[in-house]
């Protein structure tokens, strides 16, 4: 994603972001579920998670800007993922979200146009229209993808959400300091031989 092409007022709604909620299926997942017999015969549901956004949520709790989960859908799957990437709010089984989504308002004590939201389908639209920046993954319904500010050119589970926290990161300024904790700054001056 080339800043080049963002527009002024999605790199200005991205400057001022501190916390990044999202859906879980078809955004944190690529939507798939799988069901497995457990040991005892019981179904178990199985979720598969993306390594680079896993990377993007420790980059967004280096910078300091918070990160929540709001999903429909319970699984325990979703809670060790985020207690693994440190996701300061994970609340489940919430097909309304905009009563969790005021309660991680308040706690974390932000505004609206400090908040990211991303999401897919249609229990996402009502934080959509109130956040500061909402975000609609690749292969989201096309109505979200209509009244996103950002839709990303990846889908869902598949490096959506890096994408995002690249965008705001390079938006606040931080991007470089990322490239040289990790030493890409250097290994790009080697390789275009500075």
């Amino acid at each position: 994603m080339s800043m080049n092409k963002l527009s002024t007022d999605i790199k200005n709604r991205a400057a001022n972001i501190k916390l990044v909620l999202m859906d879980v299926d078809g955004v944190f997942t690529d939507g798939t579920l799988y069901y497995f017999p457990g040991p005892d015969g019981k179904m178990v549901e199985f979720k598969g998670f993306n390594t680079q956004d896993g990377l993007g949520f420790h980059l967004l709790n280096e910078a300091g800007i918070k990160t929540g989960l709001i999903s429909g859908r319970d699984s325990p799957a979703v809670v060790e993922r985020a207690k693994i990437l440190k996701i300061q709010y994970v609340y489940q089984g919430h097909l309304e979200k905009e009563a969790s989504y005021n309660e991680i308002l308040k706690d974390a004590k932000l505004k609206d146009e400090q908040v990211a939201f991303i999401g897919d389908d249609f229990t996402d639209a009502p934080l959509m229209v109130r956040c500061g920046l909402s975000i609609a993954v690749a292969n989201a319904r096309q109505e979200l993808r209509a009244m996103a500010n950002f839709t990303t050119e990846a889908p869902g589970g598949d490096g959506a959400i890096r994408e995002v926290v690249e965008l705001i990161l390079k938006s606040q300024n931080l991007w470089q300091g990322v490239l040289e904790k990790y030493k890409l700054s250097e290994t790009k001056k080697k390789s275009i031989g500075l």
